[in-house]
């Protein structure tokens, strides 16, 4: 009869195979699914922010390298540009709601995506943020693949402005309900193409779990400032550069 292998052995084996990674972000983020669910869609249980609490603690507590994590995780993070680029599909079908509105989504937008950028270094700033930590900010609101993509374009670390994107998501799918409240903002459609545009995916995504038309929106906003975000923040950090 064969002997067992100690458990410790066992769990070396796992924790570094990429399989170990997978799972654990997909259970992870079905617990928050769950969670979220349970406490009748309540944005304090958003499930991305638990997910992501509940995968951090994980790591931390394993001592698991990102990179090796990330091995699994890959291909989780690889439907995330798919997935984005499937959020064209209820834009179209809600382009004939757009008819007259697009004057004041223009505006929105244009307003919304130069708030984010100024608000943000403004802060770092007044507080003196590292310059090499403040590059990362310029492009927190627009969708994670774009905004990595911008990040390279202006010289500066990629995951780290993954990592202010996923917090700006989070806090906005968290927020974005109460301030929306405060400013007494009752349209749906007002509501979620101003979270799309402040927190991209991640407030998309809780857009879409309250109304239909609000998520349609959501991904119209994060849609348009995502293009606008990849054409003029590297033009117009260039030509301050000059």
């Amino acid at each position: 009869m064969h002997e067992l292998p100690p458990i410790a052995e066992i769990w070396v084996y796992l924790s570094g195979n990429p399989l170990f990674a997978l799972v654990l972000t997909l259970a992870a983020y079905w617990l928050g699914i769950s969670l979220y669910e349970r406490s009748e869609r309540n944005p304090l249980a958003n499930p991305v922010m638990i997910a992501v609490l509940i995968v951090a603690t994980v790591l931390v507590v394993l001592e698991l390298p990102y990179e090796r994590y990330f091995e699994g995780a890959q291909f989780v993070h690889f439907m995330l540009g798919t997935a984005t680029v499937a959020l064209a599909i209820p834009i179209y079908k809600g382009w004939a709601s757009l008819r007259g509105r697009v004057g004041v989504l223009l505006l929105a937008l244009v307003a919304g995506g130069a708030a984010s950028v100024l608000v943000a270094i403004g802060v770092a700033r007044l507080f003196g943020l590292d310059p090499a930590l403040t590059g990362g900010l310029y492009a927190k609101s627009v969708t994670a693949p774009i905004a990595m993509g911008i990040a390279e374009r202006m010289g500066v670390s990629p995951t780290l402005t993954a990592v202010y994107a996923v917090i700006t998501g989070v806090l906005g799918a968290v927020l974005g309900r109460f301030v929306m409240d405060a400013l007494k903002m009752r349209q749906w459609w007002q509501r979620g193409f101003a979270l799309g545009v402040a927190s991209h995916g991640i407030g998309t995504s809780r857009a879409f779990s309250v109304h239909p038309e609000a998520g349609t929106y959501a991904s119209l906003g994060m849609g348009m400032h995502g293009v606008l975000g990849a054409i003029v923040i590297p033009a117009a950090l260039g030509w301050l550069a000059r």
